[in-house]
């Protein structure tokens, strides 16, 4: 759901025959571990409890017929709604028309005073605003993706719902009529002006559950919203557009476990890269790439909290599993196990569906880069490491030293392990990190090594990955083909010159389809499309991490806004082809042309309206790119 949407929706039009609504209509809230996506007709079709990777007490997002809802809607076939975020929060507001009055639906994931309950609680309000508006309630706990079969309990105290170790409670406003079945919960209320209502569904996961009065439910609701807006109110962006950053902060803080400080790369399963497509996989884990993106992010909106709880779990985690460093970790800082395919229609008949993720296996040499890059920033905004991660850490980049010149999986996780540019550069970016630490006495050594490693790197690369017909590198080393994620070198400061802006041309000239472009040469016509955008505004002593620069959360120098910039399309390339002379000439302040041409890269991304816009389509970016395989 866009957070800004406005326009009515028909609740009538939404599903398609078997019950599917579009992936994009759906909003997600969560709190500090869990999360739940919320269709626009009320219907509550994913709520993974009490954690992201839990199974999930609803998943009819998968699969209608079995896997279980929690519907809350006007009666009424012909009711509009719209929608919004309350301001600053991650609690959904919906309102719904009908041809006899108006009622509004307030959707959160419940925290406590002190925080994290030690229960799930989802919570839905509803207040008359006009009129009165006819609702039902249907309450059907699934299987758990296969896992289990559900039942309900038709307990005096109320409705008790037991899905595998899950146990819930409804716990609904006395003006609500219940009625129970052997597997679900029905219900309905008419909602007059000035009614205040109270859906609420208390949850614990193999243990005893607190059956809190619906009144308590109702004031946590006003808790957690004071609570996000708190959060929010924290956020150090002191640029334009602080609108945008807050609300891509609060997307990012619904992965992160508080906890445990671990950083999911999505709150749902097996959503389809294309509708009817076998590209569906599980991603309720903890990438080594996802987490150190959203570790940056969090650090650039100053949440201190949150970048220590993480950078402390994402180190301990690669101990656990040591000596090398993996490409993905469970939620438990644990290696994932393989994966299974239960019998499941999937999103609009999208199979398989997975639970589980068996990548762990895959080689992928560009997490090094992630990595370090990461580690590097934050130390280098004044933090320091203990001697025992500073020494694994060294024994990591010898180890990037020792590997860097091995095929892998790259950045796109295919099946045919190659020499993939990007992936190179990221050990250049991993071994350029650590020969900055290792000076200013982060690691242990002196970093020449890693140094001299870095040089080979790059001569490497341009030795190999460099096609002179193209004027731009390559997907892997020995083709003529392109990849769209080599753009990401000038974000990381490998190259911010001539040569990456040469690179986005060829990239957009082959691969470009509007504002975006095919990941690399010879992508399926069905694939998936990734934004074209590089970071802007960047030269190589700013963007490289090993390097000293303005510190990430310093009180002057805080939140640097991106430059605007634009990606030159046709017609401004064959203006640049029109003053060129002719051949053999020598062109006029031709010094002046060549320091032009070595910056042109760092001005070269997709058109922004603001500095906001740069910094989101930024993080759309890394994030986009990462969700395809």
């Amino acid at each position: 759901m866009s957070p800004g949407r406005a326009a009515e929706l028909a609740l009538a039009a939404l599903r398609d025959p078997d019950g599917f609504a579009p992936i994009g209509d759906y909003a997600v809230i969560g709190a500090r571990r869990g999360a739940a996506l919320v269709a626009s007709d009320g219907s509550v079709d994913w709520w993974a409890v009490p954690r992201l990777d839990s199974p999930p007490a609803f998943s009819g997002l998968l699969d209608p017929a079995l896997g279980g809802r929690l519907e809350l809607q006007p009666t009424d076939p012909d009711a509009v709604c719209t929608r919004r975020y309350v301001p600053h929060t991650n609690v959904l507001e919906t309102k719904y028309r009908t041809g006899k009055g108006v009622v509004r639906v307030t959707d959160s994931m419940n925290s406590g005073a002190a925080g994290e309950l030690p229960w799930g609680e989802l919570a839905r309000r509803v207040e008359g605003v006009e009129g009165s508006v006819p609702m039902r309630l249907l309450v059907r706990p699934g299987d758990g993706i296969r896992a289990w079969e559900p039942w309900v309990e038709d307990d005096p105290r109320g409705p008790v719902l037991h899905a595998g170790t899950l146990t819930l409670g409804l716990r609904c406003s006395e003006q609500i009529t219940l009625w129970v079945g052997p597997d679900q919960v029905e219900g309905s209320v008419t909602a007059k002006a000035g009614d205040r209502l109270m859906v609420g569904v208390v949850a614990s996961d193999d243990q005893p559950l607190f059956l809190c009065d619906v009144a308590s439910i109702d004031g946590r609701l006003e808790v957690s919203v004071e609570a996000w807006r708190r959060w929010a109110g924290q956020i150090t962006w002191e640029g334009a557009g602080r609108e945008l950053i807050v609300r891509i902060a609060l997307a990012l803080k619904l992965l992160l476990m508080t906890r445990t400080g671990a950083i999911a790369a999505a709150v749902t399963t097996s959503l389809p890269e294309s509708i009817g497509g076998a590209k569906n996989w599980d991603y309720r884990f903890c990438w080594m790439r996802d987490m150190a993106l959203t570790i940056d992010a969090l650090s650039i909106c100053g949440k201190q909290a949150e970048v220590q709880a993480a950078i402390t779990w994402l180190l301990a985690a690669i101990r656990k599993n040591g000596p090398d460093v993996h490409i993905m970790y469970t939620m438990d800082g644990e290696l994932a196990t393989s994966a299974r395919q239960p019998a499941v229609p999937g999103s609009k008949h999208s199979s398989p569906v997975m639970v589980g993720n068996d990548a762990t296996s895959q080689v992928q040499l560009g997490v090094y880069g992630d990595l370090f890059g990461t580690v590097a920033n934050w130390v280098f905004a004044g933090h320091v490491l203990d001697v025992r991660s500073a020494r694994e850490l060294s024994d990591l980049a010898d180890r990037c030293a020792d590997v860097w010149r091995h095929d892998d999986a790259g950045i796109w996780e295919l099946h045919t392990n190659r020499p993939y540019t990007s992936s190179k550069m990221n050990c250049w970016r991993a071994l350029d990190a650590a020969a900055g630490l290792a000076p200013a006495g982060a690691l242990t050594g002196s970093g020449k090594r890693w140094r001299h490693e870095a040089t080979k790197v790059k001569a490497w690369i341009r030795a190999n990955c460099w096609s002179e017909h193209k004027r731009a590198y390559t997907f892997y080393a020995g083709t003529e083909d392109l990849d769209a994620s080599v753009l990401m070198g000038s974000g990381i400061g490998y190259d911010c010159g001539k040569d990456m802006s040469t690179t986005i041309d060829a990239v957009t000239e082959e691969l470009r389809v509007g504002a975006l472009v095919y990941r690399y040469s010879g992508a399926a016509a069905g694939a998936a499309l990734s934004r074209l955008c590089v970071l802007a505004g960047q030269c190589p002593d700013r963007c490289r991490p090993g390097r000293r620069g303005p510190r990430a959360d310093g009180p002057a120098r805080r939140r640097r806004e991106p430059t605007r910039a634009a990606v030159g399309d046709g017609r401004r390339r064959q203006q640049r082809a029109d003053r060129q002379p002719a051949a053999g000439a020598q062109p006029p302040h031709a010094d002046q042309g060549r320091r032009r041409a070595s910056n042109r890269s760092e001005r070269r991304v997709v058109t922004v309206t603001h500095a906001a816009d740069a910094f989101g389509e930024t993080l759309h970016r890394f994030y986009h790119l990462r969700r395809t395989r």
